[in-house]
């Protein structure tokens, strides 16, 4: 058993006499020593090779004795075949940035969450590492709305994932406004799925515009409440009844989807139903005018039959 040992061991190093390394290969080596300055790595050759910890990584955040892993298989650059001392100088980071743009590729068509550090605030957006690459997070890509002020973002830790990667010109843009849009809709359809048609609501009105209102109706939703579901009353402007920020009770008419129809005036039991008698029809438009001439003509006749409500 020694002896075929100590045959296979022949081999390994007949095998490695003859391997000829060369600046700008790429190898997969093995970790087998840390220290402060640099890492030792076996790479199946007569010599061991060396990485200074300035080729370890670009990433502000690496710590080569949290991040450099004794046994560890890792790729990395030949910078100098045989250095002064004998040993074979590489890089980490050089490897890095030749292999890593098309793992970030298939990164991005997988849609990976990354948790990215941001490490510096610059104009118009952040800036963080993914897989040693420094990344590009638009301020308007931050989060679900636009962020002024980025500065207060450098330190923080958020989950973003890629939306453009450009080998060539070395460009990686994040986004993290995707990842919480996503669970911002996925919270609301959660939301809106412990709701049924006849439940009762409550919240402040937060829009009005001319055919309705928009009342918060509390974990993130929101319902329309449209005019003439209002009041039992003709009205021509929501402003008649209600104002902005005013706190009402509604009934839910219907759901479809993500939009909820709200009626005001199914809770108004005690309201009389005068809407019909309100709305006016134009004298033009009428179908049994005053005068003996009676407009017979096809709106006036489609007129007789419309019942308003």
């Amino acid at each position: 058993m020694s002896e075929e040992k100590s045959m296979k061991d022949y081999e390994n190093e007949l095998e490695r006499s003859f391997q000829v390394l060369r600046e700008g290969d790429i190898l997969d080596v093995t970790v087998i020593g840390v220290s402060d300055t640099e890492v030792t790595v076996d790479l199946n050759y007569y010599t061991e090779g060396i990485i200074p910890i300035e080729e370890c990584s670009d990433d502000p955040s690496f710590s080569i004795k949290k991040d450099m892993i004794i046994g560890d298989v890792i790729q990395a650059m030949v910078l100098d075949p045989e250095n002064a001392g004998g040993n074979v100088i590489l890089s980490r980071k050089e490897a890095n940035r030749v292999l890593v743009w098309d793992e970030l590729k298939e990164d991005m068509a997988d849609g990976t969450v990354f948790d990215v550090k941001i490490t510096e605030a610059v104009p118009a957006g952040v800036v963080g590492y993914v897989r040693g690459i420094r990344a590009f997070i638009p301020a308007s890509q931050l989060a679900l709305t636009y962020v002024e002020d980025t500065e207060n973002y450098v330190g923080m830790t958020v989950q973003a994932v890629i939306i453009t990667v450009e080998k060539d010109i070395q460009k990686l843009v994040l986004s993290a406004k995707m990842i919480q849009k996503e669970r911002a809709l996925a919270e609301k359809t959660q939301h809106i799925g412990r709701l049924t048609t006849g439940d009762l609501v409550e919240g402040p009105v937060t829009r009005m515009e001319s055919y309705g209102v928009f009342i918060d109706i509390g974990e993130g939703l929101t319902g329309l409440c449209h005019i003439s579901q209002i009041t039992n009353k003709f009205i021509k402007s929501p402003k008649e009844e209600l104002k902005m920020g005013q706190v009402v009770k509604a009934k839910i008419l219907k759901i479809e989807g993500d939009r909820i129809s709200l009626s005001i005036k199914a809770l108004r039991e005690d309201e009389p139903d005068t809407g019909e008698e309100s709305y006016e029809i134009p004298a033009e438009y009428s179908a049994d005018s005053a005068d003996n001439d009676q407009d017979t003509s096809p709106f006036a006749k489609l007129l007789q039959g419309i019942k308003l409500d």
